[in-house]
């Protein structure tokens, strides 16, 4: 019974994230969209940074973190998102809300496995272009989500080790419409492409406890390049708008385009931190992903180019007392990060950058330690030098973190 509820309900959220909006931003146009943050709400508040795991919450980036746990886990994330747009030569805003993650874990001895699904991509923009002579409009939403499967092991007390396996699925479609003054009629063209594949991300952390009472943390991750099927559609239209903007088809035809592969490019994680267990933990982490080695699906753009990224996070935690039974504050879970990254991403001869400030509490919530995540980040992405837009986003994001104990032998029937 328990095995259906967890598949049928990984189902659903599975057909929900592969519908929902997850971004409004136009630089999801390129490639396979725009990137999500593949981790918690606990792991975001603090930079974004993978480095920590524990018993009692899911390690969704680094999958050795599995090898720690000590109590079943069950982990739900939700967020929304306010962006503000702004070009050389005009502004905008854009909202969304979306579901992050639903994972969960359970230890079996020095074993701990998860399972989940998570957006892995996300495409969500609309874009006028008003000309003397003539308008375009491009639109596009989709993106590419991860179901993935993972454990860790234990093989020491201060080293685990663990590996996930995903198949990514989604689909990218993308419409443009272009009316030019002294013509009766426009045209749509209309692209579809339709993603899957599988990928394999490895980890490992190292915990060492001083004679001082001080605890270093070493964390790395590396998940190779992959190639995912695209499955290509596109259809030519000749229509007109009627006063509602309804679209009026005149002349519909299906062109041919071939299928192809793409790359998702391999991606290396190393970090370290210092802390007291329980108490406090400060880490910084470097990133690195293969973006050059990424294609387009099935156009090409002059002016774009993919180099190799680069992220920096800095972050961490502080608990003034994590088992005081008279303040309930003394035991909230503080948190706070920073990061900046290269997104590889290059247009017009400009890279696109993106910079964050995250800050966060672990509330506790129940039997168990369970507890409830609260978090916001602002930050910048892009620039409005040549032509390019610049956004300022404000992410606020929750999740629950649910504890339960399995395999209990019944003392009394």
């Amino acid at each position: 019974m328990i095995k259906k509820t967890i598949f049928f309900t990984l189902l659903l959220f599975s057909v929900l994230v592969n519908a929902q909006e997850n971004t409004s931003s136009p630089y999801s146009f390129f490639g396979v969209g725009l990137n999500k943050f593949n981790g918690t709400a606990e792991n975001r508040a603090m930079g974004g940074i993978s480095i920590a795991s524990d018993s009692i919450h899911i390690n969704l980036q680094n999958p050795a973190g599995y090898g720690k746990l000590g109590l079943t886990t069950y982990a739900l994330g939700g967020s929304h998102s306010t962006v503000n747009l702004e070009s050389s030569n005009s502004s905008d805003k854009a909202s969304s809300t979306t579901f992050d993650y639903l994972a969960m874990a359970f230890p079996a001895g020095k074993l701990g496995f998860g399972l989940g699904v998570i957006p892995y991509t996300s495409v969500g923009y609309e874009l006028e272009d008003i000309t003397g002579e003539s308008s375009s409009r491009f639109t596009g939403s989709g993106g590419l989500n991860k179901l993935f499967l993972a454990a860790g092991y234990e093989v020491t007390k201060e080293l685990r080790v663990g590996v996930e396996g995903s198949y990514n699925f989604g689909n990218i479609k993308n419409k443009n419409l272009l009316f030019q003054d002294g013509l009766q009629f426009g045209t749509r063209e209309t692209n579809r492409s339709d993603l899957s594949g599988f990928k394999v991300n490895f980890g490992a952390q190292y915990e060492k406890l001083l004679e001082s009472g001080l605890q270093v943390t070493g964390s790395a991750s590396f998940s190779p390049a992959t190639k995912i099927d695209s499955e290509n559609e596109r259809q030519l239209a000749t229509l007109l708008l009627n006063s509602d903007n309804d679209e009026i088809i005149a002349d519909l035809r299906d062109l041919e385009v071939e299928d192809s592969e793409l790359t998702l490019p391999s991606e290396l994680k190393v970090g370290g931190g210092i802390g007291q267990p329980r108490k406090w933990f400060a880490g910084i982490e470097y990133g690195k992903k293969s973006s050059s080695d990424f294609t387009n699906r099935s156009f090409e753009l002059n002016n774009v180019v993919y180099k190799d990224a680069n992220s920096y996070k800095l972050g961490g935690y502080y608990i003034p007392n994590y088992n005081d039974i008279t303040s309930y504050f003394k035991r909230i879970v503080y948190r706070a990060g920073v990061r900046y990254e290269e997104t590889g991403l290059n247009i017009n001869n400009e890279d696109v950058n993106e910079f964050g400030i995250s800050f966060g509490v672990g509330l506790p919530a129940g039997n168990f330690l369970t507890n409830v995540n609260l978090g916001v980040e602002y930050g910048q992405r892009g620039t409005t030098s040549n032509n390019l837009v610049q956004e300022q986003f404000v992410n606020v994001f929750l999740s629950l973190s649910l504890n339960d104990k399995w395999f209990v032998r019944r003392r009394f029937d």
